[in-house]
């Protein structure tokens, strides 16, 4: 199962990606996410939601060979709305969410992290919005919760990383430690917000929502437009095929 889902004694409960070789969902990973989630909101046990994956990074986003792989538009438009359904699910969650990034966080795993409530990184992690390499827009409207506005420009045309240590200095990171103590760095913050009165914390979390200055929901929404686009473009296309090494011959006509 690429995704599970863990409920500790003390009210903190683990969602756990591990989907190898490199942590990019397939749809209908991205759903099981959304629905993890859901369930933990749905939960008056659970008290807050700590983020986390196995393996070498935590997200490398959608898994684009499934969609250079199949026929027609489904694994397009499945991915589309799938990150949408995981993205909104972090971002709504009725408690906190602590996001524990190690190694590599790239496209869909920034949608995840940016619309997380608090991030603890090891300080070999670093965070990217690749889009544009793949003829695709999207996850800007997150990055821009982690880095200033010039900084967002920049990462994005260019395609750029950035380390985890430096978004310390902006604030969207609260700190990076080694990689072996990420989890338990986590389950440190995580703890502190357990001990609270969850339906305090509750409220908390739908007053700050309430209070954001961008519905990230409708931003994203609208980003995934020009992604459509760039598909019946056929840029899209082309530069996926690019990437997955694809002979568009020997797939199914889009």
């Amino acid at each position: 199962m690429p995704i599970t889902s863990e409920l500790r004694d003390d009210g903190v409960r683990v969602v756990t990606m591990e989907n190898p070789p490199v942590n990019a969902l397939a749809v209908q990973g991205w759903y099981d996410l959304a629905a993890a989630l859901d369930e933990a909101a749905d939960d008056l046990a659970t008290k807050v939601v700590v983020l986390r994956a196995e393996g070498r990074g935590f997200n490398a986003g959608v898994d684009i060979k499934e969609m250079q792989h199949t026929t027609g538009f489904d694994a397009l438009i499945g991915a589309n709305k799938g990150c949408y359904a995981a993205f909104k699910a972090v971002y709504e969650c009725a408690v906190p969410v602590v996001a524990a990034v190690n190694g590599y966080c790239l496209g869909g795993g920034v949608g995840l992290v940016g619309n997380a409530d608090c991030i603890v990184a090891s300080d070999d992690a670093f965070f990217g919005v690749p889009e544009v390499n793949q003829g695709a827009l999207g996850a800007a409207t997150h990055m821009a919760r982690l880095v200033p506005p010039h900084m967002l420009r920049t990462l994005y045309f260019t395609a750029r990383t950035i380390k985890a240590t430096d978004l310390v200095q902006f604030g969207s990171v609260l700190e990076t430690v080694p990689q072996a103590e990420l989890f338990d760095a986590a389950l440190k913050v995580a703890g502190e917000i357990a001990l609270k009165d969850t339906r305090v914390i509750r409220a908390a979390k739908e007053a700050l929502n309430g209070i954001d200055p961008v519905d990230v929901n409708k931003s994203y929404r609208f980003e995934q437009g020009f992604t459509f686009e760039l598909n019946l473009l056929g840029v899209a296309d082309e530069l996926r095929d690019d990437f997955a090494g694809t002979d568009k011959s020997k797939r199914g006509s889009k």
